[in-house]
C-alpha cells in the first residue's frame, strides 16, 4: 500500500523531506544544517557517532563547522566554553563518564550565561563500567543550570536540536541548552524522520544570532571581563537572575514549540499526555520507554481500564504545574526512573512529581516509585503492564504496599557469587631465573641477559585465552611478550580501552594476575595509590605472613588514546616518582569507541573522525610523541618496543622491572596492530609493525638515566625502507600514495625523518 506523504506532512508550512536515520545521525544532521561555528569533542560511546557523522559530512563539503578534537571531555567542555565567549554558535555531544568529566565546567557556562547546545546521549555511569543506556548521567545534569529537552525518538532529536539553539539564544533565557536522548535505544535505532528540506528554512526558524546583550570576547571596542570573582551579595543576585532565566526557558520553549508546530505540523508540549483525559491510573516514563507504554495504554483501554501515560519533553525547568494538572484526577501513578537517587527513596523524577502534587494540594493521588532499565536493560510491553498493575493494586487496596523498589533486578545471593575458574599462578614458574639484570656501579646503567623467547614459553601467560579481542589484534601478543620479560608477580591496572573491555566481561575475567580498572583518564593516579599503600603496609609489617615471597611489580596498561586523556595524571605520577611501569600499546586511535582519531594518529591517516573526502584527506596534524614527552619528566627509564623484535622487547621489560622496583616510574610504548581499523589482513600485523620500525616511523630506542640509545638501527643493517612501503600495507593510509595527496605524504615523510635525525643526534651525543 502506497504511503500518502502529502497527508502525512499534514499542516506543515515549510517544505520537508523524509529520511531514514538514527538519533545520532539526526543530531548531526540538525547541527550541519545550522552550520555551527565550533564543536569541541572527545569520543565516548554512544555519542561518538555525532562527531563521526559531522566529520564525514565536512570531508564532503556539506558544512563549515570547525571540529576540534580535544584530549578529553573536560577539555572539550573548555573548548566549547571558550568558543561561546567569543561570539559564535557552539555544539557538542557526550555521554556518561565523559559528561561527568565535564561536570565542573557546565555550571560555569550556565552561570556566565553563555549559550550553546549539547547533546547528552544518555548512558550508565560507572562503576562498574557499562556502556549502555539509562539516565544516571542525565540526573547529574539537573543542577547544572542548563535547560534540558527530552527526546523519545530520532524525530524529536532532530526537532529538539533546532529548537534548542533558538531557546538558548532567546533574550529572556541566554543559557546553554541540553538535548537528551537514550543511548543505543534512540541514538542507534533508525526511524523514518521528517527534516527541513532546505538549510535556509532552518536558518529562518533559528534566526540570526542575537547581536545585542551577548558577551563577546573578540569585540575590541567593548572589552569585557568574563567569570570574575564575585562576593556577596552579588553572587546570590547572579544566581537569582539565572534562576529567573531558567523558569523563563519553560515559557519560551512553549512559544518556540508553537512556532515550530506551525512550520512542521509537529507540536511539543512541556509534557506529552497520552489518553490522560479521564485516566484513573497512569505511568510516567521518559524518552524511549514512553513510546512503548502507549501500546500498553491502548491494550488496557480495550479491556475497559482507564489508563493513561505521561512523558516530559522538558525536565529543566521541571513542568511542575503541568504535571499537577495532568494528575489532579488520577487515583494512582507509577513513576519509572531509569536511574536511582541513591538513598533518596526514589529516583529524581518521582520525588519531583511528589513535590508537584504536594505544591498544588493533591494529597489523594498515590505514587509508586520503581527504578528500572539500568545499564541498558530493555523495557517491554509486559513491563509496562506490571507498572500499571502496581497502580491498580494501589487503587484497590487504597494504599501503596511498597512505595519504592527496583524492578527487573536480582537481589543476589552469596551462593550465586562468581566462582574462581583459574588457580592463582605458580610463583615459582613466574620466577624463572633465566633473566638477569645487573647494574654497573660506575655508570649506573643496567646489563641485561635474556634467553631466547622459546626458553620462556613455560612461563605462565598473564592472560587466559578467553578474551574477546578481534582476530589479529596485536594487543595481547605484544603485552604477553612484554610480560615474558617480567619476573615474578604483578598487579596490573588497565585504562579503559580494547584491552580492558575485551577481557573483563562480568562474571568472567581473562586476567590471572590481580587486575584493577578505573576511569579512562585516572589510571596513573589510581595505581600510584596502590603502589604507595603497598610500600606503607610493607613498612608497617602488615603484609608479613601473607605468602609474599618478593615485591610486586606494578604495571599500568594504557592504549586506545589513554595517553591523551590520561596524559596529565601520567606526568603527575612520573614527577612524583612512584615505583611502577606505564606501558602504552599504541594502535594509533581510539579503537574501542569506533576508531576515532587520537593525538597518536599520524598525519593523513584515515579514522572515523579524520575522514577522506574532497575537502579533507585524513588527520590534519602530526602524531604525538609520548615517549619523548615522558622522557622530559626525567624518569629513570623510557623505552619503545615492538613484538617483531622480541629480544629487544624482553631486555627492555627486564630493565623496566628493575627500575620500577628500585628507582621510580618507567614508561614504555609498544606499537601494536589493529587489523580491523587499520584495514589490513588479520595475519599481517607483525609484518606491518615491523615495516613501521624499518621505515623509522617507530624507532626502537631507550632513554636510560637521561641518555638516549637506539637499540635497533635499520640503516646500519641496510634495511631502511621508504615510509610509503609501510603505508601501502594498510587501507587507512593507501590514499596518501595518490598523486593528489603528495603534499601530505611529503610532510609526513619529512616529520618522520626529522624525528629520526633528532633521535640519532641524541644517540650520538649523550648530553642531548
Amino acid at each position: 500500500m502506497a504511503i500518502d506523504y502529502e497527508k502525512e506532512l499534514g499542516s506543515a508550512k515549510v517544505e520537508q523531506k523524509f529520511l531514514y536515520e538514527s538519533g545520532n545521525e539526526m543530531a548531526a544532521y540538525a547541527a550541519h544544517q545550522i552550520n555551527y561555528h565550533v564543536m569541541g569533542y572527545f569520543p565516548i560511546s554512544p555519542s561518538t557517532e555525532v562527531a563521526q557523522f559531522l566529520d564525514t559530512m565536512k570531508a564532503s563539503g556539506q558544512h563549515d563547522i570547525m571540529l576540534v578534537p580535544s584530549d578529553g571531555e573536560h577539555s572539550s567542555a573548555g573548548i566549547c566554553y571558550g568558543a561561546s565567549t567569543a561570539g559564535g554558535r557552539v555544539f557538542n555531544a557526550t555521554s556518561a563518564q565523559g559528561y561527568m568529566f565535564m561536570l565542573e565546567q557546565l555550571p560555569v557556562q550556565a552561570g556566565t550565561r553563555m549559550p550553546m547546545v549539547m547533546n547528552l546521549v544518555c548512558r550508565s555511569i560507572s562503576g562498574p563500567l557499562n556502556i549502555h543506556g539509562d539516565h544516571s548521567d542525565l540526573y547529574f545534569a539537573l543542577n547544572t543550570g542548563w535547560p534540558i529537552l527530552m527526546c523519545r525518538d530520532p524525530q524529536s532529536v532532530y526537532d529538539m536540536n533546532l529548537m534548542a539553539l533558538k531557546l538558548a539564544e532567546h533574550a529572556k533565557v541566554r543559557l546553554p541548552v541540553m538535548v537528551a536522548s537514550d543511548g543505543y535505544f534512540t541514538s542507534h535505532q533508525k526511524r523514518r524522520v521528517q527534516a527541513f528540506a532546505h538549510r535556509e528554512d532552518v536558518h529562518k526558524f533559528v534566526g540570526e544570532q542575537p547581536p545585542a546583550g551577548f558577551t563577546d570576547t573578540l569585540d575590541r571596542n567593548n572589552p569585557v571581563t568574563v567569570g570574575p570573582y564575585m562576593n556577596e551579595p552579588d553572587y546570590i543576585n547572579n544566581r537569582y537572575q539565572q534562576s529567573v532565566a531558567m523558569y523563563n526557558a519553560g515559557e519560551v520553549f512553549e512559544e518556540i514549540a508553537q512556532e515550530f508546530a506551525v512550520l512542521t505540523g509537529r507540536h511539543y508540549e512541556m509534557i506529552e499526555q497520552y489518553r490522560m483525559e479521564d485516566a484513573d491510573v497512569a505511568v510516567f516514563l521518559m524518552n524511549s520507554a514512553s513510546e512503548i507504554i502507549k501500546d500498553v495504554v491502548d491494550q488496557l483501554r480495550d479491556q475497559g481500564i482507564k489508563a493513561g501515560a505521561i512523558s516530559p519533553n522538558m525536565i529543566r525547568p521541571f513542568p511542575q504545574k503541568q504535571i499537577a494538572e495532568a494528575l489532579k484526577n488520577v487515583k494512582a501513578i507509577t513513576v519509572g526512573d531509569r536511574a536511582d537517587s541513591v538513598g533518596g527513596h526514589g529516583g529524581n523524577m518521582v520525588n519531583e512529581i511528589k513535590a508537584a502534587l504536594f505544591t498544588y494540594g493533591n494529597t489523594t493521588t498515590k505514587v509508586i516509585s520503581r527504578i528500572y532499565g539500568l545499564g541498558g536493560k530493555d523495557f517491554y510491553a509486559e513491563d509496562g503492564h506490571h507498572f500499571f498493575q502496581l497502580a491498580m493494586d494501589a487503587v484497590i487496596a487504597d494504599r501503596v504496599e511498597i512505595p519504592f523498589d527496583y524492578y527487573g533486578h536480582n537481589p543476589g545471593a552469596l551462593e550465586n557469587a562468581p566462582k574462581r575458574l583459574l588457580k592463582p599462578m605458580d610463583f615459582d614458574k613466574l620466577k624463572t631465573g633465566l633473566i638477569t639484570v645487573t647494574q654497573n656501579e660506575e655508570t649506573g646503567k643496567l646489563s641485561v641477559r635474556v634467553p631466547p623467547v622459546r626458553s620462556l614459553m613455560k612461563k605462565p601467560r598473564r592472560l587466559s585465552p578467553g578474551h574477546g579481542a578481534c582476530p589479529g589484534c596485536g594487543i595481547f601478543s605484544g603485552l604477553e611478550l612484554f610480560f615474558k620479560g617480567i619476573e615474578g608477580d604483578i598487579v596490573a591496572l588497565y585504562h579503559t580501552g580494547c584491552a580492558m573491555v575485551t577481557t573483563t566481561g562480568y562474571p568472567y575475567s581473562s586476567h590471572k594476575s590481580t587486575f584493577i580498572h578505573n576511569l579512562f583518564q585516572n589510571g596513573a593516579a589510581t595505581l600510584s595509590g596502590v603502589v604507595e599503600m603497598f610500600w606503607e603496609r610493607k613498612r608497617r609489617g602488615e603484609l608479613d605472613g601473607l605468602g609474599l615471597k618478593e615485591d610486586f611489580t606494578f604495571v599500568m596498561v594504557t592504549g586506545d588514546g589513554g595517553m591523551d586523556i590520561g596524559m596529565g595524571p601520567a606526568i603527575g605520577a612520573a614527577l612524583r616518582g612512584h615505583k611502577m611501569i606505564i606501558v602504552e600499546y599504541d594502535n594509533e586511535g581510539y579503537m574501542n569507541t569506533g576508531a576515532q582519531q587520537s593525538y597518536s594518529t599520524p598525519l593523513g591517516h584515515r579514522t572515523s573522525t579524520s575522514s577522506i573526502g574532497k575537502t579533507q584527506q585524513g588527520k590534519l596534524t602530526q602524531h604525538k610523541d609520548t615517549a619523548q614527552i615522558m622522557a622530559a619528566t626525567n624518569i629513570p627509564y623510557v623505552f619503545t618496543g615492538c613484538e617483531a623484535y622480541p629480544q629487544d622487547m624482553l631486555k627492555k621489560a627486564a630493565k623496566a622491572q628493575w627500575y620500577a622496583q628500585n628507582e621510580g616510574l618507567v614508561y614504555g610504548k609498544i606499537l601494536i596492530a589493529c587489523p580491523l581499523n587499520w584495514m589490513s589482513e588479520d595475519k599481517d600485523g607483525t609484518d606491518i609493525v615491523s615495516l613501521a620500525v624499518e621505515s623509522c616511523f617507530f624507532p626502537l630506542y631507550e632513554v636510560e638515566q637521561g641518555i638516549t640509545s637506539i637499540t635497533y638501527n635499520p640503516e646500519d643493517k641496510d634495511k631502511r625502507i621508504e615510509v610509503s612501503a609501510w603505508l601501502k600495507t594498510m587501507g587507512k593510509t593507501r590514499h596518501l600514495l595518490k598523486p593528489e595527496n603528495e603534499p601530505a605524504l611529503r610532510s609526513f615523510e619529512g616529520e618522520v625523518q626529522r624525528r629520526w635525525s633528532r633521535l640519532k643526534a641524541k644517540h650520538e651525543h649523550p648530553d642531548l
